[in-house]
């Protein structure tokens, strides 16, 4: 139905209003602001009396005496008022002719020149019925938003019991607002939206940026934002300290009943993402009984439990225990519904272990790139060594190289590092202390191991004399009381140089 307007008033048949002013040279809109009332006074100056965003009408009995200049002054006090239309009553008194009175062409002119809508109200309609008529308007438009919002409550409802209950409520609420809705997730991706596709990339970017530092933020807050024509209202979900994401809607103001609407939505949202983050703490526990079972190389429980697992061969990742694991759960989730992508996922004391098929393998670069974490990758296995597979990723994962880090790479550096645990480098570290106060002895020994213990190739890479050179290995093979002369003794110091920490 019409909203309470001038427009709206100067529709009704029964009223037979009829606009004086010329509409085209009306300001854009000037029949169209909210009217909040009607009013009727004769009085010279009735501003002080008047509210805003009202009509005022006038039987202009108090105009008979004023000149051009009074009738102007008049105008200008309405329209510094902010009165949304002037309505002026013909026919009631008598003209200077003696006919009956018609609008006044200097009113006519002095509305025109202020921007005031005029309309004329004729003899047979009295001011109690404009008045009434605009009064019945605001009672029917009240009536009809709250019987909008309670239609629009119980159709979300009704939307909450389908399958994906908390999506199919927000494309209601799109659809019975009218306006876009999205929902990002705790890591500020969009998550949901309707209509799909609607607003520009670049748009979605932003707003996904603001709903980031909204979360990051951590405090519950609303949020108007403006970008190019669009006006966006956003609202944050779950409790202060521990959000869970953000709604977007394509708007910037909601009425009384709108808000009430979108409330109860945010309310049931939120419940539901925690109810969600419950479920899923029950479904990591499980998961990381079933990574024991998997662990023993024995993938019966695991298929049992899961249904399926991602096709042989796999390839396991092991993450760093920083890692945002549920950030990292909600984007293989997405993964998995958009492209069908397999995974398995679950924690333990090495940390987050992921699991995909071989083919597969490089999602978790673009997984490790858009984190920020390290990831350790195994070689591909079939789920009867998939502790080994494991052992792999740990292992990689220990390499100092940021990024995802495959296991075959670190093992091409150097089979030392499957080594060096700590006990080794508390060893090595004891064995090579009567040389560490010796730097310049360490180093030469270094580059003789790595020439062969080759003196002429050493000492030129040194850049001093090989007798030189020769005369500090003996030095150092006496701290070490070793007889650098055999193979077995350069190996182990050779082993003890690389373990150790620097």
């Amino acid at each position: 139905m019409d909203q309470p307007t001038l427009r709206a008033l100067l529709r009704r048949d029964d009223l037979r209003l009829r606009l004086v002013s010329d509409e085209d040279a009306l300001r854009d809109g000037a029949l169209d602001r909210p009217m909040r009332w009607v009013h009727s006074s004769d009085l010279t100056d009735p501003t002080p009396f008047l509210a805003d965003d009202l009509a005022l009408l006038t039987t202009g009995s108090q105009l008979a005496d004023e000149d051009a200049a009074g009738i102007d002054a008049y105008v200008d006090r309405l329209a510094g008022r902010g009165i949304v239309g002037l309505g002026f009553g013909t026919g009631i008194g008598l003209g200077p002719g003696g006919q009956l009175s018609d609008v006044p062409d200097r009113l006519i002119l002095a509305c025109a020149v202020a921007g005031i809508p005029l309309f004329e109200v004729p003899y047979a309609t009295p001011f109690i019925a404009v008045a009434r008529a605009h009064s019945e308007a605001i009672a029917a438009q009240a009536y009809a938003r709250r019987t909008w919002a309670l239609d629009t409550q119980r159709a979300l409802a009704r939307a909450a019991l389908r399958s994906r209950g908390l999506e199919s409520t927000l494309t209601e609420l799109a659809r019975r607002l009218d306006r876009w809705v999205g929902m990002f997730d705790a890591t500020g991706a969009l998550a949901h939206e309707h209509p799909h596709d609607r607003l520009p990339a670049d748009d979605v970017a932003t707003l996904a940026m603001r709903a980031t530092e909204l979360i990051t933020r951590g405090g519950q807050a609303g949020q108007s934002l403006t970008l190019g024509a669009e006006s966006f209202t956003l609202f944050t979900l779950g409790r202060s300290g521990h959000l869970r994401g953000v709604i977007a809607i394509g708007t910037a103001t909601l009425d009384p009943e709108a808000r009430a609407v979108v409330t109860s939505v945010i309310a049931m949202a939120g419940l539901a993402l925690e109810q969600n983050e419950q479920l899923e703490r029950g479904r990591r526990r499980l998961r990381s009984q079933v990574l024991a079972s998997l662990l023993l190389d024995d993938p019966t429980l695991a298929r049992h439990v899961l249904g399926s697992l991602p096709p042989s061969p796999m390839v396991i990742a092991v993450a760093d225990a920083d890692a945002p694991a549920d950030a990292i759960a909600d984007w293989w989730e997405r993964r998995q519904a958009e492209h069908g992508t397999a995974v398995f996922g679950a924690t333990s004391d090495a940390g987050l272990t992921l699991c995909v098929s071989a083919e597969d393998e490089g999602l978790f670069d673009e997984l490790s790139a858009r984190f920020g974490i390290r990831l350790g990758i195994s070689e591909p296995e079939g789920y009867g060594a998939f502790s080994r597979a494991h052992a792999q990723a740990v292992v990689a994962l220990r390499h100092s190289d940021p990024g995802a880090v495959r296991y075959v790479d670190t093992v091409a550096s150097s089979i030392l590092t499957a080594f060096a645990t700590d006990e080794a480098r508390l060893v090595a570290e004891s064995r090579l202390a009567p040389l560490r106060a010796h730097a310049e002895l360490e180093q030469s020994l270094r580059v003789w191991l790595e020439h062969d213990a080759r003196y002429e190739s050493a000492a030129a890479a040194l850049g001093i004399h090989r007798h030189t050179l020769r005369s500090r290995i003996t030095q150092a093979a006496g701290l070490l009381n070793l007889d650098l002369g055999s193979f077995p003794a350069r190996a182990e110091l050779w082993a003890a140089l690389q373990t150790a920490r620097d």
